[in-house]
């Protein structure tokens, strides 16, 4: 079955919708239509998640979304990279039908995440103590 182009763009916005709601809830930042945080408008270039001032540093991510049911990932990586700003690290969000969506990044970039809570973590801990 072929699916109309109406119809990947509302699947695509959705994503980005999802993904926009996601920030909005970790960061407590607003967002929606010319919030700090935003789907891109289809037809726009440039990442899929547009953030703003306060969301930007609180998020400094460039976004790649894609809802599609076959993923070609090292062109959204390409994608991704290509769309990433001086000081932001790539990120891409996978969405399959009925499947939760899926999150890829540079390994490095998620090792030195995950080192930052740890760290974070053990300094919570010695303070409880």
């Amino acid at each position: 079955m072929t699916i109309s182009i109406k119809s990947r763009k509302a699947k695509a916005r959705s994503l980005q919708n999802l993904i926009a709601k996601k920030i909005a809830e970790i960061t407590g930042r607003p967002f929606g239509k010319d919030m700090e945080i935003q789907g891109r408008e289809m037809g726009q270039s440039g990442e899929d998640v547009k953030l703003y001032g306060k969301a930007l540093e609180l998020f400094p991510f460039s976004i790649e979304a894609k809802n599609s049911e076959k993923w070609d990932v090292h062109s959204a990586i390409k994608q991704a990279k290509g769309n990433t700003k001086d000081g932001l690290d790539w990120l891409c969000v996978f969405k399959r039908n009925r499947e939760d969506p899926v999150v890829m990044m540079c390994m490095s970039t998620f090792f030195r995440i995950y080192n930052t809570y740890l760290r974070m973590q053990e300094m919570l801990n010695k303070e409880i103590k």
